[in-house]
């Protein structure tokens, strides 16, 4: 007895007939391998911009990158599940979840930039967009493994060899163009934008050209619709985004933007006061100075160690060319070398009006010669040997810098002292972050430099704590006679500095920090808490 023929409908729910397709079969799949690859890669620069937009406004990107992948890979489970509730209509399923996708991944970054700037909901936020991310796209592969069935019956595991293959080219790239095309060509959040526009455009026209006969033309209506509504959208954004940034960057700030730029390690904001007496530098929303008080900082770092022969100096960081300031002026430096990582800081430097007045035009000097490099690589591979050193590099909150205040960074500035040489260096508040500070002492003797620890108050930043060391024994806090006028410090002045008060010096001793165990970093979480 032959079999009863199926019913045009029931053979195509079991898989024995699929849609009636525009072009061959064939065709029809490597079409779908295509759009599986480029939504991965989309996919992944939405991951990549969210860890990036962290960074940039709060610099702890390991806490960031473990926020966002955490969440995302579970919520990916969480969207995986929950396709199977979509199987019965899953072309139609899988071009309003591109569109959602493309439309929250877009807009993710100023999203989160407004939730950091106007609501400070930055984390909840976080959270919930990276959930929201990551269940939209692990509903994609079971909706594509039963699209790409239905388009040909085939071994699952061939099916899901063709489809992860795709979807793994498609992150390789996506990752590859987030840092080395997006960005540089686009900023981070146009580029967010124009990502999310061609996943919506390639996620939902697949599926309104190949299996438009899956749908009813209600349907197919709906979905053009929402694609064109969802295109305009996104090009609005994209328009109005430099305003939109440029308002939420206000918001962070006390006194007026004057200058903002994203750099390839940073976000520089500049801000100055109505009256013009208060200009203020700002990496990644973190102070770096003010103009009102800015010399009681920077005499104090570099005063102490020039009592000494000064004539080579290394300055390692300082940038904005104040510190840089405070050393040219002793005549007989012969030659000074800044090693700063970022050279549009440098630049700025160089080249501002406002800030040539602050640092006395101290990058134009002869005498300088500045070096764009990394300090830790840099102290490495150079064997150049100097008769002061100072440091003045950002606080060791995060991977990125806390190696530069670590028993291997000082073991190589260390060699970079020439016989009786100094180095003083910053080490953070010894009142809010006290075991930090205290800390960064302790790395020094681990590394062979004794120590002298001092602190001063600078208005702008509160209490703020040094060190003069060298390996020839612990110097003695004083000033070189030959020293120029200065507006702040004083003998008086460094004698009071070597004052700690009693709550001010932790109980335990805290650890000396390592590129294996940066301590330092805890100790500045705990210590800025609830500041």
């Amino acid at each position: 007895m032959s079999e009863p023929v199926a019913a045009p409908d029931e053979a195509r729910r079991a898989g024995r007939a699929g849609p009636r397709l525009p072009v061959p079969p064939r065709l029809a799949r490597v079409l779908v391998l295509i759009a599986v690859f480029i939504c991965a890669a989309c996919g992944l620069v939405y991951e990549l911009a969210l860890v990036a937009i962290g960074s940039y406004l709060l610099g702890n990107t390991i806490t960031q990158a473990s926020v966002v992948l955490s969440v995302m890979v579970f919520a990916m489970g969480v969207g995986s599940l929950a396709s199977k509730r979509l199987q019965a209509r899953p072309a139609l399923a899988f071009a309003v979840i591109e569109g959602l996708l493309s439309l929250i991944g877009g807009l993710s970054v100023l999203l989160l930039y407004a939730a950091f700037a106007w609501f400070s909901l930055y984390v909840p936020a976080l959270v919930l967009l990276a959930f929201t991310i990551g269940a939209l796209i692990g509903a994609e592969i079971p909706l594509l493994m039963t699209l790409i069935q239905r388009i040909r019956r085939q071994d699952a595991s061939s099916a899901v060899a063709d489809l992860f293959a795709a979807d793994y080219v498609g992150g390789l790239i996506g990752g590859l163009a987030f840092p080395f095309l997006l960005l540089p060509l686009f900023g981070l959040p146009k580029g967010a934008l124009m990502v999310g526009a061609l996943n919506a455009v390639v996620g939902v026209a697949v599926v309104l050209w190949l299996f438009r006969t899956d749908l009813a033309s209600w349907t197919r209506l709906l979905l053009s619709g929402g694609l064109t509504v969802i295109l305009v959208l996104l090009a609005l954004t994209l328009f109005a985004s430099d305003r939109f940034e440029l308002s939420a960057r206000q918001a962070l700030y006390r006194d007026p933007v004057v200058h903002a730029e994203r750099t390839d390690y940073q976000e520089i904001v500049v801000t100055e006061s109505l009256d013009g007496q208060d200009v203020r530098l700002f990496l990644n929303g973190d102070l770096q100075f003010s103009s009102r008080d800015e010399y009681r900082y920077h005499e104090s770092l570099v005063h102490p160690a020039m009592t000494g022969e000064h004539a080579n100096v290394l300055l390692l960081g300082g940038g904005d060319g104040l510190a840089l300031r405070e050393i040219l002026r002793y005549d007989d430096v012969s030659s000074v070398t800044l090693v700063d990582l970022d050279p549009e800081v440098v630049k700025l430097a160089r080249t501002d009006p406002t800030m040539r007045d602050l640092n006395d035009d101290a990058l134009r000097d002869p005498r300088v010669d500045v070096v764009n490099a990394d300090a830790f690589n840099w102290l490495r591979e150079n064997g150049q040997r100097f008769d002061v050193v100072i440091g003045d590099l950002p606080d060791g909150q995060d991977v990125a810098t806390a190696k530069l205040y670590t028993v291997e960074f000082y073991t190589l500035l260390r060699a970079a002292l020439a016989p009786g040489g100094r180095t003083a260096i910053q080490g953070g508040s010894p009142y809010f972050a006290p075991e930090a500070y205290w800390s960064v002492g302790n790395t020094l003797e681990e590394a062979g430099l004794a120590n002298t620890p001092y602190n001063v108050d600078v208005p702008s930043f509160g209490n703020w704590g040094f060190f003069l060391a060298s390996a020839d024994g612990a110097p003695e806090l004083t000033l070189a006679e030959d020293r120029p006028n200065l507006r702040f410090l004083d003998r008086g002045v460094l004698r009071a500095a070597e004052v700690f008060p009693k709550d001010r010096r932790p109980e335990d001793a805290p650890q000396a920090s390592s590129l294996l165990h940066p301590h330092i970093i805890s100790y500045h979480q705990r210590g800025w808490q609830g500041y």
